[in-house]
């Protein structure tokens, strides 16, 4: 395996945009997310249901099936 052509590893700073930081080792510098494990809704709890109505909802209201 030649030595020359690995990308370097090291630590490295993940920066949540709810300002969350997290150090892990990666081949990259400096990350910047959206969402992380603190504020994405799936792992934090905070669940909602968006009942804005799809293709076929939309459907059933303009023919008067709903």
């Amino acid at each position: 395996m030649k030595t020359e052509i690995q990308p370097q590893y090291s630590q490295t700073t993940i920066t949540c945009a709810c300002g969350n930081v997290l150090e892990v080792g990666s081949t990259k510098k400096d990350l910047k997310v959206d969402v992380c494990s603190k504020c994405h809704p799936y792992w934090t709890g905070n669940l909602r249901q968006e009942t804005a109505g799809g293709r076929a909802d939309k459907f059933k209201k303009k023919y008067g099936l709903a």
